[in-house]
């Protein structure tokens, strides 16, 4: 009964994001998209300047051990559970760096900022973060470069000149044309979709949503985009929020892309105990252990992701590349221990590879 109330209560409380979302916004950015091919064509590389940032009088590090902190989003979920594994495993490979992964309790840009000052007044070499801002975090990667710290992200991207390198999980018009062709093949080109997000600023989810909207514009336009909503990457929350959606646009909705590692189960979980698997998909980015119950019940046939323990893990060398200074602007690639040679694309960003897609024949493979 106290969870029935619970349920009620938050669907409740955010039936007014719900609606505020019901505008013509898409979760989407305004920056532009270039949407792959709508077969299996590869995109065509476009060669570009380095354009991240430098440190300001940085020590010789080159083979010395280095301390280095990883500042995820958020810590206590799988997904980053996975990538500060990455980062341990390949700092314990290594054996010359010191790697501890301390983020806020909830994805909140504040106490992501305090917790990056913090360090950088106690003094690290190196600073790993995925930012839940791409504006609002640069400032204070900007005062660690200006102290000398050497600064890479991953996941989730700062302004470019904020940083070093950005260790990119995959291309953003790659996840996002295998999220929408996924889902077209489960609902067709016809049908209709709604989306559960993370926050209206979390950068990488906006970018793939809008290459998302670009691509199925192009690739699937007889597809229908009915709403895009909020979750906070909240378990609960983004359960409340599938639920509404359900309930709201009834047999319209043929599925539901979720955005996050804790949306799509959540969505999932609300499909399943709303009776409506089979009717409503669930196409989305999730770790396979939380999607192994609903893929091995049916529910669910497509989860989308790369492996979050070689994003940490690719982060660290990169990390340890760069104070070694032998990666440096104008390169082509990095060595990244077992994953071999890692491509430089955009400038400054290290590509970790193509997306994979997880389904009922493969996903009892991976562990995390």
């Amino acid at each position: 009964m106290g969870k029935v109330l619970l349920s009620a209560f938050l669907a409740l409380s955010f039936s007014t994001s719900l609606s505020q979302a019901q505008s013509a916004w898409t979760g989407g950015d305004d920056l532009p998209t270039n949407p792959l091919a709508c077969d299996a064509t590869p995109p065509t590389a476009t060669a570009k300047p380095y354009d991240g940032g430098e440190p300001t009088n940085a020590p010789d590090r080159k083979g010395k051990t280095l301390e280095v902190v990883d500042v995820p989003k958020l810590v206590g979920i799988g997904y980053f559970n996975a990538t500060s594994k990455g980062i341990a495993d390949a700092a314990k490979e290594m054996g010359t760096m010191n790697a501890k992964t301390d983020g806020p309790s909830k994805a909140n840009i504040d106490d992501q900022i305090t917790l990056i000052d913090n360090y950088i007044t106690s003094g690290v070499d190196g600073i790993l973060f995925a930012a839940n801002d791409p504006v609002a975090i640069a400032p204070v990667l900007k005062k660690a470069l200006a102290a000398g710290i050497n600064v890479v992200g991953y996941d989730a991207n700062s302004t470019p000149d904020a940083r070093q390198w950005f260790v990119n999980q995959a291309e953003f018009n790659g996840i996002a044309k295998s999220m929408v062709d996924a889902m077209a093949a489960e609902i067709g080109d016809d049908g209709a979709f709604a989306i559960v997000t993370s926050t209206f600023t979390t950068p990488n989810q906006a970018r793939w949503i809008s290459e998302m909207a670009a691509y199925q514009a192009k690739c699937h336009p007889n597809m229908k985009w009915l709403e895009t909503v909020e979750a906070q990457e909240d378990n609960i929350l983004s359960f409340n929020q599938a639920n509404t959606l359900i309930n709201k646009y009834g047999d319209e909705m043929k599925g539901i892309f979720g955005m996050t590692s804790v949306a799509t189960p959540a969505a999932a979980d609300a499909v399943t105990q709303a009776n409506k698997c089979g009717s409503i998909s669930v196409v989305g980015l999730a770790t396979p252990n939380a999607m192994k119950p609903y893929v091995s019940s049916g529910c669910v046939k497509s989860v989308v992701l790369w492996n979050p323990v070689d994003l940490g893990y690719a982060a660290a060398y990169v990390l340890r590349a760069v104070a070694d200074g032998d990666l440096k602007a104008g390169a082509t690639s990095v060595k990244a221990g077992k994953l071999g040679d890692l491509s430089v694309i955009n400038g400054s960003e290290i590509l970790l590879g193509a997306p994979f897609v997880f389904t009922k024949d493969n996903i009892n493979d991976f562990d995390f």
